[in-house]
């Protein structure tokens, strides 16, 4: 079964809901299998991590971003600056593009 979405990898979206309310990011990673989204500086957590000498890596307590469900991420509009809903367009030529439903402006 292929999942569609209306976010892309790149796009700037805002969290509508969560801990993370309100902060703004750029999507980094897609996670189809649990329609989850992997956003820049966003959802952090610590990870403890062991040392391993052969690899060069020191262990300690490191910061990642968490997947975040994708029902909790909204397309962030520039123009309008506020998250919106995404329809779709095709230009003459015969491309399909996204716009915000809000200001009508262009995403893509």
């Amino acid at each position: 079964m292929n999942k569609k979405y209306k976010i892309k990898v790149n796009d700037k979206v805002m969290v509508i809901c969560g801990k993370d309310r309100g902060k703004v990011g750029t999507v980094k990673k897609i996670i189809k299998k649990n329609d989850r989204v992997v956003v820049d500086q966003v959802n952090l957590v610590k990870r403890h991590t062991r040392g391993n000498p052969y690899t060069g890596q020191s262990g300690g307590i490191i910061e990642k971003e968490a997947p975040i469900h994708i029902s909790n991420v909204a397309i962030y509009c520039e123009a309008c600056s506020r998250p919106t809903r995404v329809g779709y367009k095709f230009t003459e030529d015969g491309r399909k593009l996204r716009y915000c439903k809000k200001c009508k402006e262009i995403l893509d």
